[in-house]
């Protein structure tokens, strides 16, 4: 059976709140999924799962968040090709590298073999209900990928 792993880093609730609603799109279409805060999170086990979402909100002018720093060096020694991927965050658009930490995220994705399989969901501090909405199709669209495979 496929699994799904979540990991994000939030500083306010707004990041991990979208991971709630990611989680339900997952949950509401049968797949195993696990959701944790990177700081609780391995880098290596994100070979265990079939899908991999990851989400963080953007500090400063675009850099990822301290709890997510050690996590994103261990992926580099990473594989993950034959993995559907998505990434999801939240940033201020007053800066001019809105959301940078979810593209740094996505772009690292890549160069480690994974497939985007959805574009990055990017929102302005907490999300709104239309964005929630979105977070969790985005669920349901990984969720369902697999099930086809």
């Amino acid at each position: 059976m496929s699994k799904i792993i979540i990991v994000y880093a939030s500083l306010t609730g707004n990041t991990e709140e979208m991971s709630e609603a990611i989680e339900k799109g997952v949950q509401e279409a049968g797949i195993e999924v696990v959701r944790k805060e990177a700081y609780d999170a391995s880098a290596e086990e994100l070979l265990q799962y079939d899908g991999i979402i990851l989400g963080a909100y953007t500090w400063g002018d675009g850099e990822l968040p301290d709890e997510l720093l050690d996590f994103y060096e261990e992926m580099c020694e990473l594989s993950l090709s034959g993995k559907k991927a998505a990434v999801f965050g939240s940033g201020d658009t007053s800066y001019a590298n809105y959301c940078g930490a979810v593209d740094l995220l996505e772009q690292k994705l890549q160069e480690l073999g994974a497939e985007i399989v959805h574009e990055s969901l990017k929102f302005e501090y907490n999300a709104s209900d239309e964005e929630l909405k979105v977070g969790k199709s985005i669920g349901h669209k990984i969720a369902n990928l697999l099930e086809e495979v």
